[in-house]
């Protein structure tokens, strides 16, 4: 079943994955088209995301030896794969500007992020992280049936060299918004801003907008501006941002695909 046309059982399935209720061989299913498919990869880490948080109700616990044994190996097996894909894609790689050549290995740092991500979600379920309550499971449902409806258009997880995940952007085609999140901690210096760029497959990059100090902000956008685009970035310029036509003038910290969701 391609799940690109299932948007619903999409998002119930990536749910499901990240709460730890997905297992056995479906669970291993998943996570293959997960490896394959770049809009289910994205599904299972935006719920991954939102399940985060739970664990904050919960008392810390220090997880069995194995639990951290397992993740090593997730950790070195998906290592060995990057390194044999990087190998792969810099014979591939020509001279090209910069934003053309960073397709070539947003893929695979992708495939690192999902691992580790999957293996944060191993160490909570086998220390309980996610224990099963009446009022935590009527929440967890009435969050499920909300998030369910499909309300964007576009989704990105933008991530820094590393495959750790900053910012969460959303294209809400009703309300013509950019909704961001900013997930990790990276800390902009006062005479610095970070400004949104997408990534045309031709062409020159566009700004989106210059971000605020929030954790989370809305820009203005129309369909126009973000069709047609396959990655978004994030670039460290001079305080309130560079004019778009020049395109970045400091260093690009976030990238990330920008994935069309299923109407």
């Amino acid at each position: 079943m391609n799940l690109n046309q299932h948007p619903e059982l999409l998002q119930k399935l990536a749910a499901s994955y990240a709460l730890g209720t997905l297992r056995g061989g479906a669970r291993r299913r998943f996570e293959t088209l997960a490896r394959e498919h770049p809009a289910v990869r994205a599904a299972a880490l935006l719920w991954q995301s939102h399940w985060a948080g739970l664990t904050e109700l919960q008392a810390p616990e220090q997880p069995p030896a194995a639990v951290w044994t397992r993740i090593a190996n997730l950790v070195q097996a998906e290592r060995a794969a990057l390194q044999h894909q990087s190998h792969q894609r810099a014979r591939q790689a020509q001279a090209a500007p910069w934003w053309q050549r960073i397709g070539l290995w947003q893929g695979a740092a992708a495939l690192g992020a999902f691992a580790t991500a999957a293996a944060v979600v191993v160490a909570l379920q086998a220390t309980g992280g996610l224990r099963d309550s009446s009022q935590q499971i009527a929440s967890l449902q009435a969050e499920l049936a909300e998030r369910a409806a499909p309300q964007s258009t576009y989704v990105a997880v933008l991530r820094d060299e590393k495959a750790a995940a900053a910012l969460l952007v959303t294209f809400d085609a009703r309300d013509q918004q950019l909704q961001l999140q900013r997930v990790g901690g990276f800390e902009v210096p006062g005479d610095r801003s970070l400004q949104l760029w997408a990534l045309p497959a031709a062409g020159k990059p566009r700004s989106l907008g210059v971000l605020a100090d929030g954790r989370s902000q809305a820009l203005p956008a129309t369909p126009g501006e973000v069709q047609g685009v396959p990655m978004l970035a994030i670039s460290l310029e001079p305080k309130g941002g560079v004019p778009s036509e020049g395109g970045p003038t400091g260093p690009v910290l976030f990238t990330g695909e920008w994935i069309q969701k299923s109407a």
